[in-house]
């Protein structure tokens, strides 16, 4: 049987539903979803799919990354199609998991990248080594379909039908860009549900690589990391990641290579590890307060134009990063919080968070930035619905103990 029979099988749809409501997921979504599969929404998409019908085309969007102004490109397809394309996805990874790694943490079924992290940092004397750690460059949308496709064949096996649907979609060289359609090579399509397979795929070689020769290694979609025992060590099996990646049509991005010896540590999605302590990698802190800043800004602009008082300004400032930090954002299965939370054991960049936001809220509400914003007090942003990092930080160590 094809995995794509399992597709109309009502059966399937309550176990991802199951799966997906036994995480972090809004509320919202998990309405959307139960709503999908109560009126059978994917039973159109199904006989599309089994009569051979084209499969509408992805349409393309450029996003602008805020922190660094570069562009990344995704693709989307209709919402009744992505949402059966979830399904594939999620069957697929669950189908050809023995085929990967135990090195490889993406995607995968019962594993996180905070795993990587764990697994990592169980190594003996890895506090003693030198880390290199690197980024593919436009990973998803540069990966060759031709290079692809013969690996997609062997992991399938037998099921015909199913490569030949898959081919298709990664075959198909139209997007939908506004109201034009455009040709292009479109790699796996970063924002599709397949590319999540896709990407654990195509590097499948890497991987194995350094498993077999026991490289501490881990490999996060397109993040890469590996320790050695010396500088000489990690600067040669560098050397054989760009080897392998030049091989598979790929590359690195330079301003994201980075080399660590011992005594600094290492940083890896998102996570700074040094010694016995884990905390926020410097990247991502600043990340976050670049976000407020923005924020705090736009926020100000909009209390001076409306002539909106500044406890309302700094009310939707906490309304934003309650969301951002703390609650589970739409369609992502973990918070930001829930993200970090489990893996750190220091409060130290929690607290330059909250301060940093502390101090966007006296100005919000006071418009002053001298001293005089002290006259904000801390509970008169609690009494908004400011909630404190370090105490929420506090609050979760002190639950799952």
């Amino acid at each position: 049987m094809s995995l794509l029979d399992q597709l109309s099988r009502r059966e399937c749809w309550e176990k991802f539903y199951e799966y997906k409501t036994s995480l972090a997921f809004p509320k919202a979504f998990a309405a959307e979803l139960r709503d999908f599969i109560d009126g059978e929404g994917y039973l159109p998409v199904c006989r599309s799919i089994a009569a051979g019908e084209p499969f509408p085309l992805p349409r393309k969007s450029v996003i602008s990354k805020m922190t660094s102004g570069k562009k990344r490109v995704v693709y989307t397809y209709p919402k009744a199609e992505n949402t059966v394309l979830k399904l594939l996805t999620w069957l697929l990874l669950r189908r050809c998991d023995s085929l990967f790694e135990d090195n490889l943490y993406s995607f995968r079924p019962g594993r996180t990248a905070k795993d990587a992290v764990r697994a990592l940092r169980a190594v003996p004397g890895l506090g003693d080594m030198w880390a290199y750690k690197a980024d593919v460059s436009n990973y998803f949308n540069s990966i060759p379909v031709e290079k692809l496709l013969p690996m997609l064949a062997e992991a399938l096996g037998e099921d015909g039908r199913l490569y030949g649907f898959l081919s298709a979609l990664l075959g198909e060289e139209r997007a939908l860009s506004g109201r034009e359609t455009v040709r292009e090579q479109k790699g796996i399509m970063a924002g599709t549900p397949l590319s999540a397979f896709y990407a654990n795929l195509y590097l499948r070689e890497l991987d194995r690589h350094f498993a077999r020769r026991g490289v501490p290694y881990a490999r996060y979609s397109d993040d890469i990391i590996l320790f050695a025992p010396d500088r000489a060590g990690a600067e040669a099996l560098a050397g054989e990641v760009r080897t392998i990646l030049t091989e598979h049509g790929l590359g690195l991005n330079p301003a994201k290579e980075e080399l660590f010896d011992p005594a600094e540590g290492w940083t890896f999605l998102g996570f700074r590890c040094r010694g016995d302590t884990v905390d926020i990698a410097p990247a991502s802190l600043e990340k976050i307060k670049g976000k407020m800043r923005r924020k705090s800004r736009a926020l100000m602009r909009w209390r001076q134009r409306g002539g909106y008082g500044g406890e309302k300004a700094a009310a939707a400032f906490i309304r934003v990063f309650n969301r951002k930090l703390l609650e589970s954002p739409p369609d992502n299965d973990l918070s930001w919080s829930r993200w970090f939370f489990p893996l750190l054991t220091t409060a130290d960049s929690l607290r330059v968070i909250d301060r940093y936001a502390q101090d966007c809220l006296r100005w919000l509400v006071s418009g002053k930035r001298t001293k005089g914003r002290y006259d904000v007090r801390y509970e008169d942003l609690k009494r908004l619905g400011y909630r404190s990092l370090v105490h929420e930080y506090y609050a979760f160590q002190k639950e799952e103990n």
